[in-house]
């Protein structure tokens, strides 16, 4: 039985991602900014999921929140803090925290966890679409999602034998952050004529865990729309 921690795990993706893993008979870390959060949550999926408090944005405190966690054969990053950002009404707190959430978080993260990987462990770090397609309001999100490419090519030489890759999704149809929005013009502009599902994100999510030939690469999931 494998054992996966999702740090971003109580809602989303990472909720998506942690389910499906004790589903299959894994057993599954779900870490979250909120304790009890997490707690509540892998008390939902099920026997094999425990919650655990950490908070990215405070990247002093994640050796302390991680002291308990076992052996890991997979660690997957989906936290972020994409808060629309516009350099004319520019947040300098809300910019500092998706900073140092995606960057020093992110890294800090795989560091304390390093000691606890299997010889086969791997890591994959979400980014997202926005880091090739800009819109009004991306430049935090734009940047910080760029910058985990550059975090994914050292960190594949920082950690080795073990492996990490980045995911960037598109815009996700079936995603709770989504399910209500407008998004009919993205959707024309999907050659696939529609956008991505949860299933095929976590699909692509396995396939960067348990290939051993993918180390330091950015992977998009957008059904195409970079081709337009």
């Amino acid at each position: 039985m494998s054992t996966m921690m999702i740090i971003g795990g109580t809602e989303g993706l990472g909720r998506f991602l942690a389910q499906r893993h004790a589903d299959r008979g894994g057993a599954v870390v779900v870490a979250g900014r909120d304790a009890g959060r997490a707690e509540a949550v892998a008390k939902e999926i099920g026997p094999a999921a425990t919650g655990l408090g950490l908070d990215l944005a405070r990247p002093e405190t994640i050796a302390g929140s991680v002291s308990g966690v076992p052996s890991l054969d997979h660690l997957v990053i989906t936290a972020g803090h994409q808060r629309p950002n516009t350099l004319r009404d520019f947040d300098i707190a809300e910019a500092t925290t998706a900073v140092t959430i995606k960057l020093v978080g992110y890294a800090e993260a795989v560091r304390v966890l390093r000691e606890r990987f299997t010889p086969e462990a791997s890591v994959v770090l979400f980014g997202g679409l926005a880091k090739e397609r800009p819109y009004p309001g991306s430049t935090v999100v734009t940047t910080v999602n760029g910058a985990v490419t550059g975090l994914v090519k050292t960190l594949a030489v920082e950690i080795a034998p073990h492996r990490v890759n980045a995911l960037h999704p598109g815009l996700v149809g079936d995603s709770p952050r989504w399910r209500d929005a407008d998004l009919g013009q993205v959707t024309d502009r999907t050659p696939t004529g529609r956008l991505v599902t949860m299933e095929e994100v976590a699909d692509a999510t396995d396939f960067l865990l348990r290939n051993g030939g993918m180390n330091g690469h950015d992977l998009f999931i957008d059904g195409g729309f970079l081709t337009r």
